[in-house]
Order: C-alpha cells, then structure tokens, then sequence
C-alpha cells in the first residue's frame, strides 16, 4: 500500500463511523479528483473500503437504439423503460430528465444498464471504512518509510481506532457503529428480551412489504417505521436498520429528490449528519 492509499484511510477515520462524502477525503493538498477517484476503486476492489455511487449520466447505446425501431407492442420491455431509451436517444442526460418518479428512477436505468440499452457514467457520493478495512490498518499494515507524511490528527484518529479494537479481538464494529463484540451482543440481546423483532424478521418484513406495495427493491423507510414503530424506538430502528447493513443483508440509499414525499415522511428516513437522508430500503 502506498502512502497515498494510506492517508485515503486514515482520512477516513476522522469522520463519524468512519464514513464521508468523497469529495471531502483529500490524501494530499493538491490531489485531483480523478486520482481520488481512482485510490478508492482501487481501495474498493481490495474490500478495505465501500462505496455510495450514484449515476451521474447516461446516454442510449446501439442495442437500445435498435430497440426503439421495433414495434412497441413487442418490445421486451416495461414503459417506464421505453420512456428512459426515448428520452436518452436525445442525448447524454442527467437521471431527473427521464421523466421517472425518483423512487423507482434508478431501479429502472439500472435495469436497461445490465442488459446493455443503455450506458452509465456513475460517480462516487459516499466512502466508508468496511470491517476488513479497520481489521487491516489495526493487525497487518507495515512500513519501513521514514517519511513524515502523516499528522498528528491522523495518528489520533489512529489510536482511537487501536483503543476500540485491541489487536487479535473480534471484529463487530463497522462504518456505522463502532462497538466492541460485548457490547453488540449485550445490546442485541436486550432488544430480544423486550419483545422487539429480530434482524431475521425485519428482513421478512421488508420483502413482504415490497412486494405488497410493488416498490421494486426500493422500499421508502417510512413504511417500515410505520409497522415498527410501536415496538422499538426510533433510536433502535436506526440501529436496526444499519446492523443489517454492515452484514450485507440490505443497502441503504438517499433521497435526492423530495418532493414526492411528505416532511414526516422523509424524517422517518435516517438522518445523515453531512445533511439529508438515508431513505430507501434496497435488499441484497
């Protein structure tokens, strides 16, 4: 690992749970975006760090050009998806000038994306530490470099991380709640001596409600803080709901577009400290 790569990580742990916008993570004063971009794919590809991306663009490609020639009755797919290779065909577009509800807008580019109709330019939003992430930096990084490259603030934030997990202990913490094996299962046992559901059925719950109200893998919070709500607080479903992210059960996603939905609506989501909201529930 080089120094730059390094720092990627270390810059990292100075935020809250170890997670922040990209475009705050700078490794060195003048670093470019496109070098950033490229430390944290390649950070990415050795799973010591995860990423938010968002599509920035998309434009139709050849198939999807052939598409739209053969008669609609036809085509082998939805209108919402005949509606993106319309609009698309005009040029490279941003995703809010499909003309889609944001709730189900990148459910459906996505789609048109794997089967090649269409072709994404995606751009980081949001980089977090993952567990193997935080296990490396604590049991396995070396260097015989002499080179003053990291402050004191990095070396604090360091040292916190080596004071919550001593070397060779159990690795529980993650981006989102960094807290020792005791504690998670002092606390998960808790909620299940007072009634409150496990992981394993709010993750039935969440496919039953997607599938009850058809919001393709893309279930708003609020529906889910609206059957649970009366069990757990409001506190504990946030716990909830990112304990069963950092086990790759669920994705979580922001709102980028409001408007659709009401204020008390969008504050059952789960609020970022940067701003805004973690609003969709997606299934893995």
């Amino acid at each position: 690992m080089d120094a730059k790569e390094l720092k990627f990580l270390l810059k990292l742990l100075s935020f809250a749970n170890y997670r922040a916008p990209l475009s705050q993570i700078q490794p060195t004063p003048k670093m470019r975006s496109p070098e950033r971009n490229s430390i944290c794919r390649e950070l990415r590809d050795r799973d010591l760090v995860a990423c938010r991306e968002q599509i920035k663009n998309l434009t139709i490609a050849p198939p999807g050009k052939s598409l739209l020639k053969i008669d609609p009755t036809n085509l082998p797919v939805t209108p919402e998806e005949i509606k993106v290779l319309q609009a698309s065909s005009k040029g490279t577009i941003s995703p809010g000038k499909v003309g889609l509800p944001a709730a189900n807008r990148e459910t459906v580019i996505e789609g048109l994306a794997n089967r090649g109709f269409i072709a994404v330019e995606k751009e980081i939003k949001e980089v977090w530490l993952t567990p193997r992430g935080e296990q490396f930096l604590v049991e396995e990084y070396q260097s015989n470099s002499s080179s003053a490259n990291i402050t004191l603030k990095m070396l604090t934030d360091y040292l916190r991380l080596m004071r919550k997990f001593p070397v060779n202990s159990a690795y529980i913490a993650t981006p989102n709640q960094a807290i020792s094996s005791t504690v998670a299962a002092a606390d998960i046992t808790a909620e299940k001596s007072l009634g409150k559901p496990s992981d394993t059925q709010i993750l039935q719950m969440i496919g039953d409600l997607d599938r009850k109200l058809g919001t393709e893998n893309y279930l708003p919070i609020f529906h889910l803080w609206e059957k649970l709500k009366a069990s757990m607080s409001k506190d504990e479903f946030d716990r909830a709901l990112y304990r069963l992210q950092r086990e790759d059960k669920i994705e979580l996603s922001s709102l980028q577009e409001g408007m659709n939905y009401t204020s008390e609506q969008i504050a059952a989501g789960i609020h970022l400290e940067l701003g805004g909201y973690l609003f969709f529930i997606i299934l893995n």
